[in-house]
């Protein structure tokens, strides 16, 4: 027999983005469909927004269970901010959904900027994508809770996008440290628990009572984004050379994110069977 899963809320991030470039024409905001297989061999469909003015690029786009991934690389505040819509098993006793937010710090030349993405369009829309680059997996360990009442702060994207994560907004140390030298409010960060704090502590997929505290483990992957700028070179009459833009490179790379629970069932897909 199958589980029933019931859908996530309907209003989703990229609704809202086009809502805000029809609004505000001032804004270099532009949207790119890009078509990309999964790694189930599933097809689904990936929407890319930039901003220009506002600084950003967001991607989105639905696993083949159904769970919602959203990206953003805001370059005004050095945050990258991925978001999980999980759907739960009502037959199990979970929850509708889990929402899950996670935090870092964008580096430089990660995603090519937001003024080269506005200007991106594609030939063949039905084509399906394969990325020129595979970057392999980074794992993360997720050891810091942020408050969401004051994330904002480190991104106005926070408050939009992680509104159904309240309780589950997480990030490194080692970026907060970061965030704190640029003058980030140190009260919106707790230090989660250690294994050393707990003698014992499991990962959510080895334990077996969904009451303990354990380690959880999240993976995504984002299949398609442009991660590079190609250049070109041009000779004048004279015999200069000058280079110029002639392209984008892309890109797959996946993301495992390792943190602290109190409780087991917050982690149900870890060591589901």
């Amino acid at each position: 027999m199958s589980t029933a899963r019931t859908r996530p809320p309907s209003v989703q991030l990229v609704y809202f983005l086009a809502a805000f470039c029809l609004l505000n024409w001032a804004a270099n905001c532009s949207e790119l469909r890009v078509r990309v297989r999964l790694t189930d061999g599933q097809v689904t469909e990936e929407i890319l927004e930039a901003d220009s003015e506002k600084d950003f690029i967001s991607l989105e786009f639905k696993e083949g269970d159904g769970t919602l991934i959203t990206f953003i690389a805001d370059f005004k505040q050095d945050v990258k901010l991925f978001r999980a819509l999980i759907l739960g098993e009502l037959e199990r006793g979970q929850n509708q959904y889990q929402a899950l937010c996670f935090l870092t710090r964008l580096l430089p030349n990660e995603i090519i900027p937001s003024e080269s993405m506005a200007k991106l369009r594609q030939e063949n829309p039905q084509a399906v994508r394969i990325a020129e680059e595979q970057r392999g997996v980074e794992p993360l360990t997720m050891d810091v809770a942020v408050n969401f009442s004051k994330a904002s702060q480190l991104s106005a994207h926070i408050h939009n996008v992680c509104a159904e994560a309240q309780d589950a907004i997480y990030t490194r140390e080692v970026d907060v440290k970061y965030w704190l030298d640029r003058g980030a409010d140190g009260s919106m960060f707790e230090i989660l628990p250690k294994a050393s704090d707990f003698p014992g502590l499991q990962s959510c997929q080895a334990s077996e009572d969904l009451w303990r505290p354990c380690t959880c483990q999240y993976s995504l992957r984002l299949e398609w984004y442009p991660c590079l700028l190609k250049f070109c070179r041009s000779r004048d009459n004279s015999g200069k050379v000058s280079p110029y833009k002639c392209g984008i490179k892309s890109c797959r790379k996946g993301y495992q994110f390792d943190y602290y629970v109190p409780q087991k069932q917050l982690c149900f897909w870890d060591g589901e069977t």
